[in-house]
């Protein structure tokens, strides 16, 4: 359980942010929501969590600005106290082939999905170092792993969350902080909803379990990341793809 434990989920209004944050809530801890623009949905999972015995507080934030990234910390330790959990997990996609992708769609990817895990990492770890004890789990993408034609700014970044996670990890380990990543391979959310049967037939072939992920698969890895089960875990990649790679 994380009874009493303050979590910040960034990107959190929706799809696997959303059943990250309510796993980590139905778990007793208190939830900080963070999103961009889904002002609505991010307000309603709040009120969602409330009524599940927790405390829960939404913060609009770009994590791509280093200072939104440092408001989003600020702000979850003065409600809460603390910052115990931190899941990095807000990220965008925009595909193209390397040949058509301009620089600006290269260069978002980039400070969004990478340059955003530590925008709001850096803010985080002079609490956990202080209090010597953190959980810092990074949301990479099997794509980091294997790659993907026409997501190479999405893949690069992936990949360097992956690094910096086993970096960090090494950094920070002797504080009582573990630092490890889950790496979701074909899941249902609002991205995949809008995929043709016929090309989501064809993922399943490559895909061990023959059936796509649902956000609580992802959701169940990070918990098992956040609880003490995992207390001698740290630098590790856990790949919840239904054996699509490895």
């Amino acid at each position: 359980m994380l009874r009493g434990q303050t979590v910040v989920v960034t990107g959190a209004s929706r799809g696997i942010g959303k059943a990250i944050a309510l796993k980590l809530a139905d778990n007793g801890a208190n939830i900080v929501i963070n999103y961009r623009s889904r002002e609505e949905e991010a307000l309603g999972l709040v009120e969602e969590i409330k009524n599940k015995g927790v405390k829960a507080l939404a913060i609009k934030a770009d994590v791509s600005i280093f200072a939104e990234a440092e408001n989003i910390i600020r702000m979850a330790k003065e409600e809460f106290g603390t910052v115990d959990i931190l899941v990095n997990n807000a990220g965008i996609t925009k595909d193209s082939l390397i040949m058509r992708m301009n620089e600006e769609d290269f260069d978002r990817v980039i400070e969004v999905n990478l340059k955003g895990v530590f925008n709001c990492t850096k803010h985080t770890v002079p609490i956990m170092v202080k209090q010597k004890y953190g959980r810092i789990i990074n949301i990479t993408s099997v794509v980091g792993i294997i790659g993907n034609a026409g997501q190479s700014n999405y893949a690069a970044a992936k990949a360097g969350i992956i690094g910096l996670t086993k970096s960090l990890a090494k950094e920070v380990g002797s504080r009582g902080i573990t630092v490890n990543a889950v790496a979701p391979g074909f899941i249902e959310t609002e991205m995949t909803e809008v995929l043709s049967e016929k090309t989501k037939e064809k993922a399943k072939e490559n895909i061990a379990l023959k059936k796509l992920g649902k956000p609580e698969n992802v959701a169940d890895a990070v918990f098992f990341l956040a609880s003490s089960m995992s207390e001698y875990i740290t630098g590790q990649v856990i790949s919840v793809d239904g054996g699509m790679a490895f």
